[in-house]
Formats: C-alpha cells, sequence, structure tokens
C-alpha cells in the first residue's frame, strides 16, 4: 500500500503511475473523498473545540452563581452533531481506505513503459538452446513414455490442472527440490522455514493478494483461511506487525511448499501437462532489506535464481517485466524464462520482485537502527528459486533422447541415487 501522505501530496505522480500501469483505479474519486473526510474532520474539531470552551464557560458561570441556561442552550444538540459526523468520517475513510488498497505500487524508474508483455525488455541470454537430430517431444509425451506422469488418475481424484508424479518422477521432483534448498542455504545463505500453506485473510492481505485477486486463490469454505498462492505469503508475514534490528538485515528466507491457484484468468491457456496446475511446488525466496540496499539485493536475488538453471545447464532468458506487465505489488521484476524446445520459446519459470515499502506498510514491518529513535519500513523483496514442476518440464524437453530416455542432468544425480538416466518402463 502506497502512504496516503504521499497520494495526497503527490496525485498527479500517482495518476501518471497508473495511467502506465494501464490501472483503473479512480484518483478523481480518491480525491473528493480525501477532501470531504477533511471537511468533516474540521467541523468535528471546530464542534468539539467549541463544547469545550462552552463548558469551561458553563463551569465557571455556576461557580460565580450565575445563570447558564444561555450557554447550555447553545450547545443543544452539539453531541448529536458530531456522533453524527464522526460515523460519516468513519464510512468516508473506509472508503477511502478501500481505494488506497486498490492502487499498485508505484514502478521504478527503470522499468519499461508498456502496455503488456509485448512491451518486456530482453536483459540477457544465458546458454544456447540445443538441436535435436529428431522432433523433441512435449514434456508430456516425454513423461507419459517414462511411465512418470498420470493426468488420468489425478483428473479422476480431483480434476483438471492436477497431476500425480510416480516412480522417477516423483523422485525426480524430490531432487529439484532438494537440490534448490540445499544451493540456496549452503551457498546464499537463507535461512529454511517450513510454514503453513493455510493463513487467513490478514495474511493474505499483507502481501497484496487481497483484496484484489481473491478470485485467483481457494478459500476454505465457511472459515476465514485461504490456500496459499506461493510461499511468498506466510514468509513475508513472519514478521508482520513486528520490529526488527537493523543488525537482522537482510534477513533472508527460502521456503519449499505447494502453492495453491484457481487460474481463474487463464481459461483454456497450457491446459496439458505441468505448466499451469491449480497445485504446484516452488522454492520460494524472500529477503528483508535495507531501503537503500534493495535494488542491489533484488540483482542479487535474481542472480541467485539463475544459479539453478546454470547448475542445471539449462538455456535462459531475463527479462524486465514493463509498466503493463507488472505485478500489483511490484514496483520492479524480473522474469526469468527457461527454453522448452517442444513450444520452440522461453517460458517463466521464475520472478524476482523487488516491493520496497509497499508489502511492509500493510503488514506493519519495520526495522530500528540501534541507539535510533524512530523506526522506518522495510523493504521486501521476493522470487522463485525455482518453480520445481517447470523445472522439470525444461529437465525433460532439453534432456530427451531420440530413444525416449532423458539425461539426468549432473548435478540431480547424487539425488538421485546416482542415477544418469531416465528410461522408459
Amino acid at each position: 500500500m502506497l502512504d496516503i501522505r504521499f497520494v495526497r501530496k503527490n496525485p498527479d505522480a500517482v495518476r501518471e503511475a497508473l495511467a502506465k500501469r494501464r490501472s483503473k483505479v479512480d484518483m478523481g474519486e480518491y480525491e473528493a473523498l480525501d477532501a470531504e473526510r477533511r471537511a468533516l474532520i474540521a467541523e468535528v474539531e471546530e464542534l468539539k473545540a467549541r463544547r469545550n470552551q462552552v463548558s469551561k464557560e458553563v463551569a465557571e458561570a455556576k461557580r460565580k452563581g450565575e445563570d447558564a441556561s444561555a450557554l447550555i442552550a447553545s450547545m443543544g444538540g452539539a453531541s448529536e452533531r458530531i456522533k453524527a459526523l464522526d460515523e460519516e468520517t468513519a464510512a468516508v475513510d473506509a472508503r477511502v481506505q478501500d481505494i488506497l488498497m486498490a492502487i499498485p505500487n508505484i514502478p521504478h524508474e527503470s522499468v519499461p513503459v508498456g502496455a503488456s508483455e509485448e512491451d518486456n525488455r530482453e536483459v540477457r541470454r544465458v546458454g544456447t538452446p540445443g538441436t535435436f537430430d529428431f522432433a523433441p517431444k512435449d514434456h508430456v509425451d516425454v513423461a507419459v513414455g517414462l511411465g512418470i506422469l498420470d493426468t488420468e488418475r489425478a483428473a479422476k481424484i480431483a480434476g483438471a490442472r492436477f497431476s500425480v508424479l510416480k516412480g522417477a518422477g516423483a523422485a525426480l521432483e524430490r531432487a529439484l527440490a532438494a537440490f534448490m534448498l540445499d544451493l540456496h542455504i549452503r551457498e546464499h545463505g537463507y535461512v529454511e522455514v517450513i510454514p503453513p500453506v493455510i493463513v487467513n485473510t490478514k495474511t493474505m492481505t499483507g502481501t497484496g493478494q487481497l483484496p484484489k485477486f481473491a478470485e485467483d486463490l481457494f478459500k476454505l469454505a465457511n472459515s476465514d483461511y485461504w490456500l496459499i498462492p506461493t510461499a511468498e505469503v506466510p514468509v513475508t508475514n513472519l514478521y508482520a506487525d513486528e520490529t526488527l534490528s537493523a543488525e537482522q538485515l537482510p534477513l533472508n528466507h527460502c521456503a519449499f511448499t505447494p502453492c495453491f491457484r484457481s487460474e481463474a484468468g487463464s481459461y483454456g491457456k497450457d491446459t496439458r501437462g505441468l505448466i499451469r496446475l491449480h497445485q504446484f511446488n516452488k522454492v520460494e525466496l524472500v529477503r528483508f532489506v535495507r531501503p537503500e540496499e534493495s535494488y542491489d539485493r533484488l540483482e542479487e536475488l535474481t542472480g541467485q535464481a539463475e544459479t539453478v538453471l546454470k547448475r542445471l545447464d539449462l538455456p535462459y532468458r531475463v527479462i524486465t517485466l514493463c509498466t503493463g506487465d507488472l505485478g500489483f505489488s511490484a514496483a520492479k521484476t524480473y522474469d526469468i524464462e527457461v527454453w522448452l524446445p517442444a513450444q520452440n520459446t522461453y517460458r517463466e519459470i521464475s520472478s524476482c520482485s523487488n516491493f520496497e515499502d509497499f508489502q511492509a506498510r500493510r503488514a506493519g514491518i519495520r526495522f530500528k537502527e540501534k541507539g535510533g529513535k524512530g523506526s522506518q519500513l522495510v523493504h521486501t523483496l521476493n522470487g522463485s528459486g525455482l518453480a520445481v514442476g517447470r523445472t522439470m518440464v525444461a529437465v525433460l524437453e532439453n534432456y530427451q533422447q531420440a530413444d525416449g530416455s532423458v539425461v539426468v542432468p549432473e548435478a540431480l544425480r547424487p539425488y538421485m541415487g546416482g542415477l544418469e538416466v531416465l528410461r522408459p518402463a
């Protein structure tokens, strides 16, 4: 959430940012309500001041034995009017808050201006896509041929956009997660946490999923509980309503969790295979940093996520999202896209974002310098390190062989009991 003082003092800057993002938030309504709120508060304060003054005058008159009836009469109905104004102010405050909660973050100055993903800017490419002397299959055909993926039974027990991995497929998923966690913990210095995957509304609101994206989430019926769409939600909110010490920063956590998304806005997209599921596993990286360091830390975070693909020897590219494709809470985002030979294109496998103090303001996460009098909001960052299912897709497609087998990347072999090749059952 943006600072209300910033919005009030810089309406044109906010309006410009909304236009760049193609946001439909009505700043005109906000400004009218804010003016109404100020007028109501001014009237209430004036009435209360007058009431206090008259109360003193009444007390003084009574002390002197004078008739105070005229003074008392002059304030007739003041209390009722103050109560009515307080109620009206509360209603306006609630609507102002709704609008503030709907305003997306201000894009960083380095973010390219654009309307859609077509305007995203490529930053770099790493690795060269391999060549095949046969027509490469997509990951579903590869996995079914290996006997490691069962979508039909998944549909029977759950429905569309679910999967069942078995045998070497389950082992490969587990190996990928363990490899990613070990890399980030041992080499990148993250502290692993295993958070709840069911959280309350306050937690979802703290990171910006609510109220805007309710339709993209799964809510537990007759409760205040939601299934997490990413570990970013519980891990960021570990420190909600807390003040950290400056010495703790940067504070780095990683978490491996299942993630749940309704995919409400993706009807008809990627219905085949493991690309876009209602339930999938992901290793998430979350950082709490000093404001002046946050963009350096974003570069660092993105590089850490890239290391996974480098170790697996998978070709990829990094792009900067434009203003029209930028996530609601983010000030800047790098997407990492891995090469998928069957699709002959790059597909997203990680998003690494700097939210500046947008999430911290909503969640109340602050830090304080040693010996300092005041506190300030931290900057929060997160990124996938990586989406495990999509990494499996990339491995199956890039390492497939003409006979239907798949070579196990060297980095994963210690996690697969030394297995070098997955062969058809």
